[in-house]
């Protein structure tokens, strides 16, 4: 898929019922990937799907739709063509770090970082690109 010819749709409801049929409508409807959902605090989740603009405005019209008929449908909204950043974004959203991850521990022969990889670690981060251990 490319990057600049597909779009975000986003569909926010009042409880997983209705977002399960926003997201079985929207996927059954056009040609689009459900890619992650999230869930907040009093019940309001948000499904997100992705792929060209015309399937994505189709699905999240269906997906909206079947989400008032089993529920409260918040908001819903389609963004064509998002910038770079969004879908970093998104895929912090579907893969958040694990709380019951602990930090690896240092040890003195490990725990040192050589200049090299300090400004290899503080150049990946002023590009904006993801840290990998």
């Amino acid at each position: 898929m490319n990057v600049q010819a597909y779009a975000l749709g986003m569909i926010e409801t009042l409880g997983l019922p209705a977002l399960v049929a926003a997201a079985d409508a929207a996927a059954k409807a056009a040609d689009v990937r459900v890619v992650a959902y999230e869930g907040v605090d009093a019940g309001i989740v948000t499904v997100y799907v992705i792929g060209d603009v015309s399937s994505v405005q189709a699905a999240v019209e269906a997906g909206s739709e079947a989400a008032r008929r089993v529920g409260r449908l918040l908001h819903s909204h389609v963004i064509p063509r998002p910038d770079d950043q969004v879908p970093k974004l998104i895929r912090q959203l579907a893969n958040p770090p694990s709380k019951e991850e602990s930090p690896p521990t240092k040890t003195k022969a490990t725990g040192k970082k050589s200049d090299r990889d300090r400004q290899e670690t503080a150049q990946t981060q002023d590009e904006g690109g993801e840290l990998t251990s």
